[in-house]
């Protein structure tokens, strides 16, 4: 069983920076691409982030400039650090990992349990 847990969620004022991390435990034999989901009140899930396992990183238009995330692909984490946070920002955040479980079964997409971010003074 494969288990996405995050961390860092919380309120933050306007301007104010905050880091979400993500940590995949279980029966991991390769992970794809993780990354960073947002769902705010009455609208659709959307991408923010993501990072493939060379490194390799895509953001929404948004949070170009303001958010990066990075991974340690020896420890299965992601984190995303999220400056120059606006009112906009406010959403449950979610980590995503398209991880194997053996090198027979082919990839599959994992989901964290959310992490609401507020952003208000």
């Amino acid at each position: 069983q494969v288990q996405l847990v995050e961390s860092g969620g919380g309120l933050v004022q306007p301007g104010g920076s905050l880091r979400l991390s993500c940590a995949a435990s279980g029966r991991i034999f390769s992970i794809n691409a993780m990354g960073w989901y947002r769902q705010a009140p009455g609208k659709q899930r959307e991408l923010v982030a993501i990072i493939d396992s060379g490194g390799s990183t895509n953001y929404a238009d948004s949070v170009k400039g303001r958010f990066t995330t990075s991974r340690d692909n020896a420890k299965n984490t992601v984190s995303l650090q999220r400056n120059s946070l606006k009112p906009e920002d406010t959403a449950v955040y979610y980590c995503n990992a398209v991880i194997r479980e053996s090198w027979r079964s082919g990839p599959a997409n994992y989901w964290g349990q959310g992490t609401q971010v507020t952003v208000s003074s």
